[in-house]
């Protein structure tokens, strides 16, 4: 099946987020698999202040763009195709947010790691 990542983006910081939220997250890999589809990875982002970013040969610490929303976590999916992913995005729980759903390019990685 192919993967989508669905981005995760929300204006409430991961430590605010009410715990109905949290447990809505907790519980979302059992109703992706209800509907046929499967994570097969999910992380949450430390908070933006702990990014660095690279422009060229210039570092910067926080994030590159300011924003209202900033990008908390990324789910990896296996999905029949974009609807059924969508489907998937939109099991997400989002406080004061959105999520971006975006198809995955497959890439083969040797065994030397090249």
């Amino acid at each position: 099946m192919p993967q989508y990542a669905i981005l995760i983006y929300e204006r409430v910081p991961a430590d605010d987020l009410p715990q109905e939220v949290m447990d809505r997250h907790l519980a979302l890999g059992e109703r992706v698999a209800q509907s046929g589809g499967r994570i097969v990875a999910g992380m949450a982002l430390q908070e933006p202040a702990t990014a660095t970013s690279i422009r060229g040969d210039l570092l910067t610490d926080g994030p590159f763009i300011e924003t209202k929303e900033v990008l908390g976590g990324v789910f990896v999916v296996e999905a029949r195709d974009l609807d059924h992913a969508l489907t998937i995005g939109r099991m997400v729980p989002i406080v004061q947010g959105g999520v971006e759903v975006r198809p995955l390019m497959g890439f083969q990685v040797m065994e030397d790691g090249t």
